[in-house]
């Protein structure tokens, strides 16, 4: 029965330090991308991603890393706080990307739906 118990620590602690590294890897790779997107609004997603996912993994790894019942409620409330605020925070700065004029880089120029349907607008 100690060797069960052993076994699944163990699992929790390989579980948690993976999550972590994910977290980690995904806050890396955002980071990349806020370098090298071309626009605001690929970088603010870029963002918005890190934030929300990237924090959330490293969130429960850590928890997994150290389980307590104090630990979970601080867990689900950081976490749903995180992904609710790392949404707003995106719109606002798209938003505030869109109000001052920044341009929207297109692989494509006819890729660009909101042009063309505002021009064809009474």
């Amino acid at each position: 029965m100690n060797s069960l118990a052993q076994d699944g620590a163990s699992l929790l602690v390989i579980t948690g330090q993976l999550l972590v590294i994910a977290g980690a890897l995904l806050f890396s790779t955002a980071g990349i991308g806020v370098l090298r997107l071309r626009d605001a609004f690929a970088r603010s997603s870029a963002i918005a991603t890190a934030a929300g996912l990237g924090i959330s993994l490293i969130l429960v790894g850590v928890f997994l890393l150290d389980p307590s019942w104090s630990a979970g409620w601080k867990l689900v409330v950081a976490v749903l706080l995180q992904l609710l605020t790392s949404s707003a925070g995106s719109i606002a700065l798209a938003r505030a990307a869109y109000l001052t004029g920044s341009q929207l880089v297109l692989d494509h120029p006819d890729d660009d739906e909101l042009q063309s349907s505002s021009e064809s607008a009474p």
